[in-house]
């Protein structure tokens, strides 16, 4: 189906705009709008087309995308803009007759801007190119032991003190109030729900940077110590700025009442700010608090989330605490095969009424390297080709009801990224392979690394025209045009 400037779209939705400046920016074509004569390209929402998040899309004399909802709208217009061609004779879209529906409701990715901070440009540079792979989920990793990144009315000096650096001594940041809503306002625009995290007990450094009496000195574990003089870092010391990379050395003071204080203020004013449903309060390497104590935080911390009218959400050693608020989600970050009691620890969110997101380390951490020269990232959990970030199943991981799979969040952890483009150039192409991981059924013809390859390849024009920074793999067959 040719397109011209003659092109014309009908639909109110806000997709049809988005569909005209993304034609815009690929093609230098401005395609125009008509109200009620004949169009080119349909834009429709009709409830009983498709289940929830879903549409469908025909392409021949004429292209009809019909989503269920508004996010099946716009997840039908990504989909006709990756069919978007050039060749020779001028632009076109290429015939196609799609019917399709998400497996999964949970399609997340995850942005960590407290190692290093990330601005609001930035960040929504971020949503638009993830939402476009039909992600529907923003996870932003506000704090941690480098710094704090929200601001908060009733404890001012967590920016004021905490959040100048990043990791490496590099320049930090924070979100204004106003800063966080417009992300929030940003992100629903392209149907992507914001779920906040503050890090707790452990990961709480930069909190004592602003307020000592709420965490205990630095535990300076063998392996802490170890790594540090490998990295060349320094180790953390008590009300001073931490540089490092380090984990496990830090924990709030469990048995002080201010503590929960403090939960509740930071809980409250993000859930005022949040209209998505959940709030998700860390849990994970909490080293530097015995087991007693860590039971004890999560049973109140995760109680103060459901006080506040949010779904508690929590990496899975949140489950290793008996009296976890019911219905808490954990997220699940150990590798595809298990190793010592995750596997256990997982389970016990389902055995509370909870469910699971799936975040194995060894196939959807986007931090990790592609191979072990590439400039970029880490090793701990793997080497991630794009071929291992597509070839697993969600479901076969844990021995838990399918049913207590919500989906796949593909995490970003930013030790080593400075940059918004260095970000892209590690989630990039391998966020493609987890968003059809989540969005596929494991049935499905189509769903081969073999085809997935193909496919992914095509995403090259597209993702040059919209700015994207993506890593040309040696694995992808990627297209000129």
């Amino acid at each position: 189906m040719p397109i011209t400037a003659k092109t014309r779209v009908r639909g109110s939705s806000p997709a049809a705009a988005q569909l005209i400046d993304a034609v815009e920016r690929r093609s230098g074509i401005r395609l125009s709008v008509v109200d009620e004569a004949l169009a080119d390209i349909e834009l429709i929402v009709d409830p009983e087309s498709s289940a929830p998040e879903g549409y469908t899309l025909e392409i021949g004399d004429q292209a009809i995308v019909v989503g269920a909802d508004e996010a099946g709208l716009f997840y039908g217009v990504q989909t006709l803009l990756q069919l978007l061609r050039q060749d020779d004779s001028g632009w076109a879209l290429l015939r196609a007759d799609v019917a399709d529906s998400p497996r999964f409701p949970r399609r997340g990715v995850m942005l960590d801007v407290a190692r290093h901070f990330f601005g609001v440009d930035d960040v929504k540079r971020f949503i638009d190119s993830t939402s476009a792979l039909k992600f529907n989920h923003l996870h932003l990793h506000l704090s941690d032991d480098q710094g704090w990144r929200v601001h908060i009315d009733s404890w001012p000096l967590l920016t004021e003190r905490a959040s100048g650096t990043s990791a490496n001594g590099d320049p930090g940041g924070f979100y204004s109030k106003d800063d966080y809503r417009e992300l929030v306002a940003y992100a629903a625009s392209r149907h992507m729900i914001v779920i906040p995290e503050i890090d707790l007990p452990g990961h709480t450094h930069a909190i004592g940077v602003a307020y000592p009496e709420l965490v205990e000195a630095p535990v300076l574990n063998d392996n802490l110590i170890a790594d540090s003089a490998r990295l060349g870092q320094p180790l953390p010391v008590a009300g001073e700025t931490y540089l490092g990379w380090g984990v496990g050395h830090s924990s709030v003071r469990i048995h002080e009442e201010r503590t929960y204080e403090f939960v509740r203020d930071v809980v409250r004013e993000l859930a005022e700010m949040t209209p998505g449903p959940y709030i998700h309060i860390g849990g994970d390497e909490s080293l530097g608090t015995p087991q007693a104590d860590f039971d004890l935080f999560a049973a109140r911390a995760t109680s103060i989330v459901v006080e506040e009218g949010k779904i508690p959400m929590a990496w899975h050693e949140m489950g290793s605490a008996a009296n976890i608020a019911e219905g808490t989600v954990g997220q699940y970050w150990g590798k595809t095969t298990p190793e010592g009691t995750h596997a256990e620890e997982a389970a016990h969110f389902v055995e509370r009424g909870g469910a699971l997101l799936m975040s194995a380390a060894d196939v959807t951490y986007l931090d990790m390297k592609y191979t072990e020269d590439f400039p970029l990232g880490l090793t701990w959990a793997a080497i991630i080709d794009v071929r291992s970030a597509y070839e697993w199943e969600p479901t076969a991981v844990l021995d838990v009801p399918e049913a207590a799979i919500l989906g796949v969040e593909a995490p970003l952890w930013a030790e080593t990224t400075r940059t918004i483009d260095e970000v892209e150039q590690l989630v990039f192409p391998r966020a493609a392979a987890q968003a059809e991981v989540a969005w596929s059924p494991r049935e499905t013809p189509e769903r081969t690394w073999e085809s997935f390859r193909l496919r992914v390849g095509s995403l090259a024009p597209l993702w040059k025209a919209e700015g994207v920074d993506f890593h040309p793999a040696d694995e992808i067959p990627w297209s000129a045009r």
